[in-house]
């Protein structure tokens, strides 16, 4: 990777989190140590697009970065509701796009926060912009002994070291990825209508026995020493129309704005990875050797003042927290479900989805009853609701990429490398 031409990086968040600050100074100094800013020509540019509804915050918890992180960083770019409002008149004013158009990109939901830092980003004439979580460190942890065993991670050094030939790279997960709790079946709920039931709401990526060998951890995901000393990145294959990619621990080419594609979900749904990973077919994607641990229950924030627990907690479904994050993920993989089905497997849809509310109806009095949450019937009428609007969705999907080609052609006409 070495190159006199000066490379430039952005990190970028999409958070409602203060938290962020402390994962970001542990990446940035994590980079530092690793020798490669002054191996290297490399500029450190920050991106935030914070939300100050999502977790009661205020800007400033996202703005006061320490003084000793802005000397390793040449810049930093906040990008709150005001400035999103800015960005949006500039573009209609400049008739690149219509008050519509620039709402569809730019608007609610957390998939127009990634635009804004994507579109921030190339707007700047970055060359990478990585993405990292405010719930994710630069750790992994195996469990190759009688107690956790951690070890630090080199996440943006790894990144750059494949990125120059690849439009994509991503790297791998542990901790608590999953926010399906350990379950002890019993007459109220058998495997079979567990693995039902979490079958018919969850996606291509998620299979039944590697959600069991989870749930027999205690609901961690524990890292792969094959991958921990191992420096091999690995092609991303498709599957049905999809090269799956995670949103977090993620790194864009943007050399090439005509290359990047947009970030969409559906109306209060998430999935703005998954439907990413669907428009990459014609795109290098690269797995690469290095985790993030994932503080899915923020559990952990202390892992990052060098508190490392010798025994992970397991998920159990007697805690009310755990039953209500469930609840959540479970809500928000089916409001984007019935999308996914009608992209990647459009001919089967109509069977699917039948199979899905099938599935649905015979399982969910038995989740209902098992958690003690009558809210799980939720999870029928937000299917329903939303395979009524997929054809909608599905052309919002198209149109996203149609009004993003127009920003990325005018970028390139006025900020040319």
């Amino acid at each position: 990777m070495k190159t006199d031409k000066k490379i430039n990086v952005g990190i970028g968040f999409a958070t409602g989190r203060k938290n962020f600050q402390k994962v970001l100074n542990s990446h940035i100094y994590n980079l530092k140590e690793s020798g490669l800013t002054e191996k290297f020509n490399v500029s450190l540019n920050l991106y935030v697009c914070y939300d100050l509804s999502y977790n009661n915050t205020r800007r400033k918890d996202f703005t006061n970065i320490h003084k000793d992180l802005f000397e390793l960083i040449e810049r930093a770019d906040f990008i709150g509701k005001q400035k999103r409002i800015e960005e949006m008149d500039l573009l209609i004013e400049k008739k690149v796009l219509s008050a519509y158009e620039a709402g569809m990109i730019f608007g609610r939901g957390y998939a127009a926060q990634r635009n804004e830092v994507l579109y921030s980003a190339i707007k700047d004439k970055m060359d990478y912009l990585i993405f990292l979580d405010d719930d994710e460190y630069p750790v992994a942890v195996t469990n190759t002994r009688q107690t956790a065993v951690w070890g630090g991670q080199h996440v943006l050094t790894t990144h750059l070291k494949y990125i120059a030939n690849a439009d994509i790279t991503h790297g791998h997960h542990c901790g608590y990825i999953s926010p399906i709790p350990c379950v002890e079946y019993n007459e109220k709920l058998s495997e079979d209508d567990f693995r039902n039931f979490i079958e018919a709401i969850s996606n291509d990526i998620l299979n039944w026995e590697k959600i069991k060998s989870v749930m027999n951890d205690g609901g961690v995901t524990y890292a792969d020493t094959n991958i921990l000393t191992g420096d091999k990145a690995v092609e991303v294959k498709e599957v049905k129309k999809t090269k799956f990619i995670s949103g977090a621990n993620l790194c864009i080419n943007i050399t090439d704005p005509l290359r990047v594609n947009p970030f969409y979900n559906p109306p209060k749904a998430r999935g703005e990875d998954t439907f990413l990973s669907a428009c990459l077919s014609e795109r290098k994607v690269l797995r690469v050797p290095c985790y993030t641990f994932h503080d899915g229950f923020s559990t952990y924030k202390r892992l990052l003042e060098g508190v490392l627990p010798i025994r992970l907690k397991s998920i159990t479904a007697d805690n009310q927290q755990v039953k209500t994050r469930f609840y959540n993920a479970c809500i928000g993989w089916i409001r984007y479900k019935p999308l996914l089905l009608y992209i990647t497997q459009p001919k089967l849809y109509e069977a699917k989805i039948a199979g899905i509310k099938e599935k649905l109806q015979e399982t969910l009095p038995k989740i209902c009853d098992y958690f003690g949450m009558k809210d799980f019937v939720n999870i029928y009428t937000e299917l329903v609701k939303y395979d009524n609007n997929v054809e909608k969705h599905y052309r919002e999907f198209l149109e996203t990429q149609h009004i993003w080609q127009k920003i990325m052609e005018y970028l390139a006409s006025v900020t040319p490398r």
